[in-house]
């Protein structure tokens, strides 16, 4: 209460009845009788040392009922319940037209008299005797010692109310402006003789009325106190309080006197204090409040230490990337509402996706599951899930765009004139490979292929999106610095032409390209010069054999090839940086781990290699397979195998062991894919989810079909392509439920959402990039200068060289460069003098000991080599 409020008291209206012949009952309402005001408190110098200094009364102390001995009634109000009505009335129901009467409510309004005027008229009507006086009340000092006759009475003159020293207080306390004669506001009407009837008296004052009239000096009184004797006189009024005034006042002091320790203590004790509870006790403590809710959401100390805790934590690299992909996104959905709490920590978020990724996909046993056609019935050779689209890609030349919540065909992507065996997506962006040997950019939002890509001389069998990321970089001295490749995105594709070529990606505002003969059914885009293409940045040569599959990273590009080697690109410069020499058969599947700088192979020779990206070396083999080693995936903790003998094997990166061997197929395995947590894995007839961390089989997701083609999942959603005589299928699972906020993460660990590429190329001079250009220029043309002989890379000639005839043309190469830059008539200096890594020993081996170097087998005897391109000018 401030000291410009005052508290008052509300008397209740009185009702005097007088019977002559007729009963007359008349009502009369008061004004408030204002109470004299506290003073105002003295700001302390430490208000935390006064708590209760502005703290909040309950509503049964700020207003309350007082009778007093006449059985006047009154309530008293402290002032700090706003200027409101005085009877707290519930509001009178009312329509159009209507309004409801009360029963004790007449036409016209009473008026409000106010207590000097009550008195003056209770002093007029009153008895002359004595003995009517209002009991307590002491006569008036001014009072006439005549009484004057009863018709011609005048009612004493009203002195005005003053509460200074109205009363003594109850207590011996002395009063700090000594004690002149009180004034009354009651006058001493004289004495008369009897009258019928005797008009009811305001109110009888009583000890309530004169310790709220002298509340103030009290206040005073007690203020002047030393504190030993304030709470000794507090301790003696509340031993004599009953329950009820103990019971409101521990309901005052209990909330005011309670310290939140947790937002009192420094934000790492906070932190300390609360990374010894478990995670099921940390989420009901940000139930508590907001204070408590923020401290613990935003904490990303905590969030780690439970993820490593709960074993959730898989080495800070893929952590890391989900806490920018959160920050990326936030930058992209600014609100122009205030927050109430801050944003939680992106560890936060990520605790709460893997724990339901964990739980969810095992205890949901009834998840929302459709089915719908797809593709008639022709096989599904590549399927995808991007930003809530199911994309799927056959060998009848079609591309389909599905919604996973209804199962709709959202687009049908025709362009193509062969089947579709290599997809990659990026937001909006879509890029398909084809044996019509052309490579096509769709743009997803509006369902148009915007460029089309020529330059391939056969199938284009695998591709790969390469977006900027942040990569460690070796300098000289071993100094490492973190630098981003590359500095705009590119697309790498691998095709049975034994090369590979890199371009950059367009974006949805570059002009539109389409090669030669893309829009005529007689020419052949294989005839297209990519040099003519402003969007192809290199040719990649070196295979001798069909690329079968590729993965890239950063500015690392792991090729393999039909032709039993495995190879490392630099794809900014163009560089052949190793020659992995070690697989006896082709090789079907590569996979990258740029972070740990290893890549990982899989051959028909049924062995898995891991090789080291900074050495070349071969770090281990892994044996076990009985057959084709046709499908690799790596996570941070699990490199897992799939072959054509019917198993799954899970194993170490690291150390190469054979963690887990997933047998209970009956046929080849035909696609897989697995996380931290669960391991997907179709073969003839079922689709089986397994335990990566035991080996275990949790459920059969399919049974009873033909054949399963592909399977992806992410977050909470699963979708699988199948065969089910004839007709192909789509099937899709949704293991969530409508209030989980689930973020799941993509199976390569990276996240296209970031918009950093976007801003630093715009900051990027174009001049900067043509001098980049003319550098790697200078390079190369030093390098393809030097007078030295060709050196061929070796191979260790005690390994056989498995060979398969393919249906592509066999005329004979001429004139492929290695890079844009390369010049056309001699053979770059970074593939004359690479390396090769054979086995046992595993080193690089560029001449054997008899001084002659062992030589690859000329392009012309390959099976498979591409025809000769005839450059056509458009």
């Amino acid at each position: 209460m401030t000291h410009q409020q005052r508290p008052s008291l509300v008397l209740a209206p009185s009702v005097n009845t007088t019977t002559v012949v007729t009963t007359t009952t008349t009502t009369t309402t008061y004004a408030p009788i204002q109470l004299p005001p506290l003073p105002p408190p003295a700001e302390p110098k430490d208000p935390r040392e006064y708590p209760l200094l502005h703290a909040n009364f309950p509503s049964s102390i700020k207003r309350f009922p007082l009778v007093f001995p006449n059985g006047s009634r009154a309530t008293f109000r402290d002032g700090t319940d706003g200027e409101g009505d005085l009877d707290e009335e519930e509001p009178v129901p009312s329509g159009k037209g209507w309004t409801m009467i009360r029963p004790d409510s007449t036409g016209s309004s009473s008026k409000v008299v106010g207590l000097a005027e009550a008195v003056e008229r209770y002093g007029r009507k009153r008895s002359h005797g004595a003995d009517n006086m209002m009991e307590g009340v002491e006569p008036t000092t001014e009072r006439e010692t005549h009484t004057p006759p009863r018709k011609k009475a005048r009612a004493t003159h009203l002195p005005p109310i003053t509460t200074l020293n109205a009363a003594a207080p109850p207590s011996p306390l002395p009063s700090p402006h000594g004690s002149p004669p009180p004034q009354t506001i009651w006058p001493s009407a004289p004495p008369s003789g009897a009258s019928s009837p005797q008009p009811q008296a305001p109110l009888q004052p009583d000890l309530a009325l004169t310790t709220l009239l002298t509340l103030p000096s009290l206040l005073s009184h007690f203020t002047s106190l030393p504190q030993p004797l304030q709470s000794h006189f507090l301790l003696t009024l509340l031993r004599h309080s009953p329950l009820p005034v103990l019971r409101t006042l521990h309901s005052i002091l209990t909330p005011t006197l309670a310290r939140d320790f947790l937002t009192l203590l420094p934000p790492e004790l906070a932190s300390h204090v609360l990374s010894f509870l478990p995670y099921s006790t940390v989420v009901r403590a940000s139930r508590v409040s907001k204070a408590w809710r923020a401290i613990i959401d935003s904490d990303p100390v905590l969030w780690s230490d439970l993820l490593k805790s709960t074993k959730i934590w898989f080495g800070g690299v893929t952590e890391r990337a989900f806490a920018h992909s959160i920050y990326a996104r936030r930058r992209l959905n600014i609100s122009p509402t205030p927050q109430t709490l801050p944003l939680s920590h992106p560890y936060k978020m990520l605790f709460k996706s893997r724990q339901l990724t964990r739980t969810r996909w095992v205890d949901n046993e009834n998840p929302k599951h459709r089915s719908f056609p797809a593709h008639g019935s022709s096989v599904v050779t590549c399927l995808l899930l991007s930003h809530g689209r199911i994309i799927s890609a056959s060998d009848d030349h079609s591309i389909h765009v599905y919604s996973p919540l209804t199962g709709e065909l959202l687009q049908m992507l025709d362009g193509h004139e062969g089947g579709v065996w290599a997809l990659a997506a990026c937001k909006d962006t879509l890029v398909s490979g084809s044996t019509d040997r052309t490579v096509r950019i769709w743009n997803l939002a509006t369902g148009r292929c915007t460029h089309i890509f020529g330059g391939h001389t056969s199938t284009v069998r695998c591709l790969a999106i390469v977006k900027p990321e942040w990569i460690e970089i070796e300098g000289e001295g071993g100094v490492i610095t973190k630098e981003k490749w590359p500095k705009r995105s590119v697309i790498v594709t691998g095709s049975r032409d034994h090369s590979l070529r890199v371009w950059t990606l367009p974006r949805p505002d570059d002009p539109e390209y389409r090669c030669y003969g893309a829009d005529d059914s007689e020419a052949d885009p294989a005839d297209e010069d990519a040099d003519d293409n402003p969007y192809h940045k290199m040719h990649l040569e070196g295979h001798d054999h069909a690329v079968r599959a590729l993965a890239a990273r950063g500015r690392t590009l792991v090729s393999g090839s039909y032709d039993c080697t495995v190879r490392i690109w630099d794809i900014v410069t163009g560089e052949c940086k190793w020659v992995l020499v070690g697989h006896t058969q082709k090789v079907y599947s590569v996979v990258l781990d740029i972070h740990r700088q290893i890549a990982c192979s899989g051959s028909m020779d049924g062995t898995v290699r891991v090789w080291n990206l900074r050495t070349g070396q071969c770090q281990h083999t892994l044996t076990g397979h009985t057959s084709l080693v046709g499908l690799l995936g790596l996570s941070p903790s699990h490199l897992v195998s799939a072959a054509a003998d019917s198993t799954l094997r899970i194993w170490d990166p690291e150390s190469g062991e054979l963690r887990h061997t997933l047998a209970a197929h009956t046929g080849a395995i035909t696609c897989f894919q697995h996380d931290e947590f669960k391991v997907l894995s179709g073969s003839d007839g079922t689709l089986k989810m397994w335990n990566v961390r035991d080996g275990s089989v949790v459920r059969d997701l399919l049974t009873g079909i033909q054949g399963v083609w592909q399977v992806v999942f992410e977050g909470r959603w699963c979708v699988a392509a199948s065969n089910r005589n004839p007709a192909t299928v789509l099937d899709v699972w949704d293991f969530g439920s409508d209030e989980d906020e689930w973020i799941g993460e993509p199976p390569s660990g990276f996240y296209d959402d970031d918009t950093e590429e976007e801003d630093e190329v715009e900051e990027i001079e174009q001049a900067d990039v043509d001098a980049m250009d003319q550098d790697l220029e200078v390079e190369v043309s030093e390098e393809s200068a030097e007078p030295e002989e060709p050196q061929e890379c070796a191979r260790d000639s005690s390994q056989p060289l498995a060979v398969e005839v393919e249906d592509v043309p066999m005329e004979r190469v001429e004139g492929i460069r290695a890079s844009k830059w390369a010049p056309p008539s001699k053979p770059s200096g970074h593939q004359r003098n690479r390396p090769v890594l054979g086995e046992p020993s595993g080193r690089a081996i560029s001449h054997p000991a008899d001084g002659i170097p062992a030589r690859l087998p000329p392009i012309n005897e390959t099976p498979t080599r591409p025809r000769i391109r005839q450059k056509q000018r458009r």
